[in-house]
């Protein structure tokens, strides 16, 4: 409906209702169109988005609110506190692990005893009605019942060392509230092709043992074998990673992988780390054999190790407090910095690729033939992959260097990893940045 005709005919708060009602989660909401439309500009509050949640700025006295004829503040609705607590109690969640439907509904039902706390001072405020309508659709989502324990919101009893949130010390914004962590994501898989933690794509060599990451609280470091004779790319045919120990949260565990055998288990035989029923540090076997992930609560990092032919690829999420937390010797992180400039096969971002029609040439060497053209590459590829971004080359570069079809799954699954770890879905993409975006142009 149009917002004029909705703020003429309709109650205030039916008007809220009727164009607020958010079904999905994170709750979001606009208000710039009412204002524009109605000629209220100055009686809404600025908004923030922050993780896909608009909230009030924190940094303003006044509430958000919406009024018509003189605005006549009362009471501060407290709307806002009440969603930036929800998003505190379930920023760490993580619905692959047991016990996440009893958190998230005791927080969702903390969140609706606050705003039942607030429904006076908050009787005409847009974000307020659209919070409830929210509440009540997530809960019926996950067959929270109405009654039972809440979260408590006392920053004293909710602390958890082993549930990551953020250093307090550095999180903490002006009248107290807590910002959400940012996340960095790195991935490594095929030839091999490295995604850092800047979003930097690179194709190396990095033949041999190298760190992905090295700082005071996890090291990671893959080793690399020459994938066919003749050729300079390599693929990852061993994972070691080192949690550290942290606290009272967990111990110091090893983990380690090499092809053909994926274990869902540490070096010592355990599948976690830390006391309780709730690790502070996990592996959840995914599909035996292929697929393992590990979840460290206590520092807020997921990894994702999966076995695709011979060989392995990785992909993690770490906050980016931690993952810069490293002394100047352990500056050689692949995934902080990059490739050395004498590992990198591409040249400034460009491939070697083959001219169309033709088979890769491995000049100066005798090696095997690919079973690939330039042609058959790019529609095999294209099978998994419809958009032609920097995974979609990537396979095609891999097929025309190996000829191994499995590459293909490598480099979709890579895919797959980033849009399900990389905390920012418009960088989920990295597309060549000249030409006509054709093999061969510049990543």
């Amino acid at each position: 409906m149009e917002m004029k005709s909705c703020l003429g005919h309709l109650s205030f708060y039916m008007c809220g209702v009727a164009i607020f009602q958010l079904p999905l989660t994170p709750f979001s909401l606009t208000v710039s169109s009412v204002s524009e439309h109605s000629g209220l500009s100055g009686c809404v509050a600025p908004l923030d988005v922050e993780q896909g949640v608009y909230v009030q700025d924190i940094n303003s006295p006044l509430p958000s609110a919406l009024c018509l004829g003189d605005c006549q503040l009362q009471a501060p609705c407290r709307i806002q506190k009440c969603t930036s607590d929800f998003v505190s109690l379930t920023s760490h969640l993580n619905s692959a692990l047991d016990g996440f439907d009893l958190e998230f509904c005791k927080a969702l039902r903390a969140y609706s005893a606050c705003t039942y706390r607030n429904s006076k001072v908050c009787r005409g405020n847009l974000v307020y009605h659209s919070a409830v309508l929210g509440i009540s659709d997530l809960m019926s989502q996950r067959n929270c019942s109405k009654d039972g324990p809440t979260s408590s919101t006392n920053p004293e009893v909710t602390h958890d060392p082993c549930n990551y949130s953020g250093h307090t010390e550095a999180n903490e914004h002006q009248g107290g509230e807590k910002a959400i962590p940012t996340y960095l994501f790195c991935g490594l898989f095929g030839d091999p092709h490295l995604r850092t933690f800047k979003d930097h794509f690179q194709t190396c060599k990095v033949e041999g043992a190298w760190p992905l990451i090295d700082n005071n609280y996890l090291t990671v470091q893959v080793t690399n074998v020459p994938v066919v004779p003749g050729s300079s790319a390599t693929a990852t045919n061993k994972i070691t990673i080192i949690f550290k120990s942290y606290q009272h949260c967990t111990d110091q565990k090893v983990y380690q992988a090499v092809s053909d055998d994926l274990p869902a288990a540490f070096v010592d035989g355990t599948t976690g780390g830390g006391d309780g029923n709730t690790k502070s540090l996990q592996i959840v076997d995914k599909v035996s054999g292929k697929y393992v992930e590990m979840h460290a609560r206590y520092i807020g990092t997921t990894v994702y190790i999966r076995q695709l032919g011979h060989y392995l690829t990785l992909a993690i999420r770490m906050p980016q407090e931690l993952a810069m937390a490293y002394e100047e010797s352990q500056d050689l992180q692949l995934c902080v910095n990059g490739c050395p400039s004498s590992e990198r096969i591409d040249d400034s971002g460009h491939l070697p690729l083959p001219v169309r029609g033709q088979v890769l040439p491995q000049a100066g060497a005798a090696r095997p033939w690919s079973a690939y053209t330039l042609e058959t590459a790019t529609a095999k590829c294209h099978e998994k992959m419809l958009v032609k971004d920097i995974y979609f080359y990537s396979c095609v570069f891999d097929l025309l260097t190996t000829g191994d079809a499995n590459f293909t799954a490598a480099a979709h699954s890579a895919l797959q990893d980033v849009e399900a770890l990389h905390p920012r879905k418009e960088r989920w993409h990295i597309f060549p940045s000249s030409g006509d975006g054709g093999v061969g142009k510049e990543f």
